[in-house]
């Protein structure tokens, strides 16, 4: 019988390595699109407030540190890879707190984009960051199962992803169907990876059921929690 060597063939071990490296290369890609294209059409700049500037660099900080994890994995140095990953456990907890202040702060300065419903906007981004957060620690309790691992993170850099993606997207014009809009842009990469599963391993991952499941309710939550009297309330005091 032929080897994988001997067929010409990468190692499966190899092959799903280059996957993950490259389709982290291409989300990271997505949001730094994202966020040029809105400072090339002259809808954002440099004159932004100091936390818009610390919220952009701090999730940017987090993509970027992920495509270097995926690095060390892709280049072998797994523990090199090992050590870092603490690190970057303890940075979503700073996230998590810099997304929700910075959402409130959008909100009291009135910076939120007029298609969107300010109390949805808080919620929805609320949503994205704690949904964020549950795949990126989930993956970090199942490092031991690399096969979990790898794509619980890979899910949540897809969802992390959205705040970028968003903005390549005609959002004015999709109306009530903006949250699901984004939802749907997610999915196309949710897609990719699935159908890598099903091109090498026969199946698709429950993994990925797990990260795409949990943005779906999230998304369709918005609109009930940001209807709710608490959030409306939260919103007038915000807004004023």
């Amino acid at each position: 019988m032929a080897t994988v060597a001997e067929s010409g063939r990468p190692h499966p071990v190899a092959r799903e390595r280059n996957f993950f490296f490259w389709i982290a290369l291409a989300i990271a890609a997505t949001t730094v699109a994202g966020f040029s294209f809105q400072f090339a059409m002259g809808r954002s700049s440099l004159a932004s407030p100091w936390w818009v500037h610390l919220h952009g660099v701090t999730f940017m900080g987090w993509m970027a540190i992920w495509v270097f994890q995926n690095y060390l994995v892709w280049s072998g140095r797994v523990n090199l890879h090992r050590r870092v990953g603490p690190i970057a456990a303890v940075y979503v907890a700073w996230m998590i707190a810099i997304g929700i202040s910075a959402t409130m702060l959008a909100a009291a300065n009135h910076r939120i984009p007029p298609f969107f419903e300010p109390s949805a906007f808080m919620v929805m981004d609320w949503t994205y960051v704690l949904v964020f957060a549950g795949l990126t620690w989930s993956a970090v309790r199942l490092r031991a199962k690399s096969d979990w691992h790898r794509r619980l993170m890979l899910s949540g850099a897809i969802v992390v992803m959205a705040p970028g993606l968003a903005r390549l997207l005609p959002l004015p014009l999709l109306g009530g169907w903006i949250y699901w809009g984004v939802w749907a842009g997610l999915a196309v990469y949710f897609a990719i990876a699935m159908a890598w599963d099903i091109a090498t391993r026969r199946s698709i991952h429950p993994a990925y059921f797990w990260g795409l499941g949990a943005i779906t309710l999230g998304v369709a939550l918005i609109r009930p929690i940001a209807s709710s009297p608490p959030l409306l309330a939260l919103t007038a005091r915000l807004t004023g």
